[in-house]
């Protein structure tokens, strides 16, 4: 983890909007880098915004992207990312930014032109140290769309509200974040242990250092779901490997939500394991086939037939990817001692 240094608090009683870094990390994005910058620099926000991009070592096109827009802008500012990992990309785009407000955004995101207002008005008026919203995902193709109903409901990802919305208030985690830089600092910035899940574990260092994170519905992201069965089942398998790993880290962060891929799949496993021999444990993984095809026709009313019929598909990806991730995380990949700048 990285040190970076203080900035002194905006004041919240004048109404001089703060100045705002927003950070992304990006790899391989080179059909939409452009147009992700373009919303960025055209929010409806009237304090000064600048853009750090820490670009990694992709196969596209998007170092010359990149290079392009901070020539054309001086608000841009590119920074290089060897590794291509997000926490190391993350910390190196803070390291170089400026402002005393930290926003993360992905390379892809499409954001709301009051996302960056609406994000400083909520970190005053809450006095949060982190506020994010909704991952809002929107597929084009009919499987992004069957994975898209499957994100924003709670068969698909239980009860985060970042993905299935509700009130806002404090919160384990939220959708990319807009951070205030002193609480960066007090935690260390990004653990770049994490290849994933490092969201969720910053934010609860934030949490247990006596900051507060808050979900705010009204910053709501467009995100596009991956686009195959093969691409959704690694985004997932990796999801569950990888809070594992803050599990081992972080005693007393799972619960319920958390463990009921893992529990499926290990009985479901041992059904079809001891169904040769007492074939009444077949009806477990029967079970599940039979919820997951009246759960997709629950929250699939509406949906065209050709979307319809990928959402059982879908549903079982998702579980079973994350649950098998999480039974078959290997605890090499869990680091015993972790320091954090005070």
């Amino acid at each position: 983890m990285k040190e970076f240094p203080d900035s002194p608090r905006t004041s919240r009683t004048t109404r001089v909007w703060p100045p705002i870094s927003v950070v992304m990390p990006v790899l391989n994005e080179e059909r939409h880098l452009r147009e992700a910058v373009r919303q960025v620099l055209a929010q409806r926000y009237d304090g000064p915004i600048e853009v750090v991009l820490a670009v990694g070592p992709s196969r596209d096109r998007t170092q010359e992207v990149a290079d392009a827009l901070a020539a054309e802008d001086p608000r841009v500012v590119v920074v290089p990312n060897p590794t291509g990992r997000t926490p190391n990309a993350l910390n190196a785009a803070i390291g170089a930014s400026r402002n005393g407000i930290i926003a993360r955004v992905d390379g892809h995101a499409m954001l709301p032109e009051d996302y960056l207002q609406v994000a400083v008005e909520t970190l005053e008026a809450t006095g949060a140290d982190n506020v994010g919203g909704i991952m809002a995902a929107e597929g084009v193709t009919p499987f992004e769309k069957a994975v898209a109903c499957a994100m924003t409901s709670k068969i698909g990802v239980g009860n985060a509200r970042f993905h299935t919305g509700g009130q806002a208030g404090p919160a384990d985690t939220v959708y990319l974040g807009v951070f205030r830089r002193e609480a960066l600092a007090r935690v260390g910035g990004y653990d770049e242990h994490f290849q994933r899940a490092q969201d969720w574990e910053m934010n609860h260092r934030i949490r247990e250092t006596g900051g507060l994170v808050w979900f705010q519905p009204r910053m709501r992201v467009s995100y596009r779901p991956r686009p195959s069965v093969k691409a959704l089942a690694k985004q997932y398998f990796h999801y569950g490997r990888w809070r594992r790993v803050v599990a081992r880290t972080h005693e007393g962060t799972i619960n319920l939500r958390y463990l009921a891929p893992p529990v499926a799949v290990a009985a479901m496993l041992l059904g079809l394991l001891v169904s040769p021999f007492f074939w009444p444990a077949i009806l477990i993984p029967a079970a599940y086939v039979v919820a997951i095809l009246a759960g997709s026709v629950l929250t699939g009313r509406g949906l065209p037939a050709n979307v319809l019929a990928r959402l059982p598909i879908v549903y079982a990806t998702m579980h079973l990817s994350w649950g098998w991730g999480f039974l078959t995380s290997p605890p090499a990949l869990s680091r015993p001692t972790r320091t954090t700048t005070p």
